[in-house]
């Protein structure tokens, strides 16, 4: 026969509903699972892939916590002791001190930007740095509008102080929010209860936290110098002249300990590169993303086993059926062509069932995980995956039932 029919396909998956059936659930499952969570792959490697706005090559830093109890003048002279102190170690470029540091950072704060203080509902959400003089430097900013901080601008902060700054240097991402294409330089929003000139605009700063999306660019630097905050310590962000970051990591908690060693440095001996810290900022992201992965690969590997075993089974069972129509003039090629159409035919139902599964499933995911929507390139994609399988699956089989001879076959019964 030299074209293979529909029909006949279709009234002898009849005879087989159950297996066919299962077969059919088990490639829904796969194309609906492993496309959500390729997509969900992406979205943890666009994650990672997240530009910070820093210079991360060049990058140390260091947890500081003092111990015993002092007053912000103290905590604010000591800090400035370290700073100075660190600035003037071989191989630093420049140094400052914050609470937290970009795009991986142990805290942050969540700021509502208003254009006004009567404003019902804010204009943006942004996350906030503690800034000086220095930081720009510090972390490799770029400055594309305005000013730095004054050195007379920076206020020690303590325990308990809590303050509307009299200015602000914001991202330009946050600018554009804010103005569209006009200058932010020199007008006045409100972060608090007062407002805060804008004196300057940097190009890139990532917010310090990880799981930030919708405003992921949305900083803000206040004039502050970070002490130690609630007792949760401070960080020391030190730029190292290329080359010199590995010097930097082992002579900088060494210095800071010949000042004063009424304080604790963790991080495996006190200081860390970025570049380690953001590895281990993201490793759950990788982990998740590996896991997803092993997912799809057994999910993929189970439904490939499905179809094998089944037109395996098939072709046992279909011996007498196999010899007629070999003794009746069927070639080698058509049995292969009926398996690969049977099977194309179980894949495409499978495939239809599945593109549902996988839209149902992004909806939920959406509801509560808060993830995009799944781009329908996926399913089509996903579809050509699973016939082309399913097409490598059945070849085997495919191949054993145009080998029987029609002799074999009919004395077989």
């Amino acid at each position: 026969m030299a074209t293979m029919q529909i029909r006949p396909i279709l009234a002898a998956l009849r005879h087989h509903r159950g297996a066919t059936a299962l077969i059919v659930l088990q490639i829904a499952l796969t194309l609906g699972i492993v496309c959500n969570a390729l997509f969900i792959i992406q979205q943890r490697r666009e994650h990672m892939a997240r530009p910070t706005g820093i210079d991360e090559a060049n990058l140390a830093v260091v947890h500081n916590q003092w111990i015993g109890k002092f007053t912000t003048d103290q905590l604010n002279a000591m800090t400035l002791g370290d700073l100075a102190a660190l600035r003037q170690l071989p191989g630093v470029g420049d140094a400052y001190a914050d609470y937290t540091y970009p795009a991986v950072g142990p805290g942050a704060q969540l700021l509502s930007v208003r254009y006004t203080r009567e404003q019902p509902k804010k204009t943006s959400y942004a996350e906030s740095y503690y800034a000086d003089e220095h930081t720009l430097s510090t972390l490799g900013l770029k400055l594309v509008a305005g000013r730095n901080f004054r050195p007379d601008e920076i206020r020690a902060i303590g325990d308990a102080d809590n303050f509307t700054p009299a200015v602000i240097i914001i991202t330009q991402d946050l600018a554009e929010r804010l103005f569209q294409q006009q200058s932010a330089v020199g007008r006045a929003i409100y972060i608090r209860d007062m407002p805060s000139t804008i004196v300057g605009v940097i190009e890139h700063l990532q917010v310090p936290a990880i799981g930030t999306h919708s405003f992921a660019y949305c900083s803000i630097l206040l004039p502050l110098r970070s002490g130690d905050v609630n007792n949760g310590g401070s960080y020391y962000l030190l730029r190292a002249k290329p080359g010199q970051l590995n010097n930097v990591v082992r002579t900088a908690p060494a210095k800071l300990l010949t000042l004063n060693r009424m304080r604790v440095l963790d991080e495996e001996g006190g200081a860390q590169p970025y570049s380690v810290l953001r590895a281990v900022g993201y490793a759950s992201d990788r982990g998740m993303a590996l896991l997803l992965g092993m997912i799809c690969a057994v999910l993929l590997a189970a439904t490939v086993g499905g179809i094998v075993g089944l037109s395996s089974f098939w072709v046992s069972q279909r011996q007498k059926q196999i010899g007629i129509r070999r003794a009746i003039g069927a070639t080698r090629g058509d049995i292969l062509r009926y398996y690969h159409t049977e099977n194309f035919l179980i894949v495409s139902f499978g495939i239809v069932l599945g593109m549902l599964l996988a839209l149902a499933l992004n909806l939920t995911l959406m509801k509560y995980y808060e993830l995009p929507r799944l781009p329908l390139y996926y399913l089509p994609m996903g579809a050509v995956v699973l016939w082309l399988l399913g097409q490598l699956a059945v070849l085997g089989p495919a191949v054993r039932a145009a080998a029987v001879s029609p002799v074999t076959a009919t004395r077989s019964v």
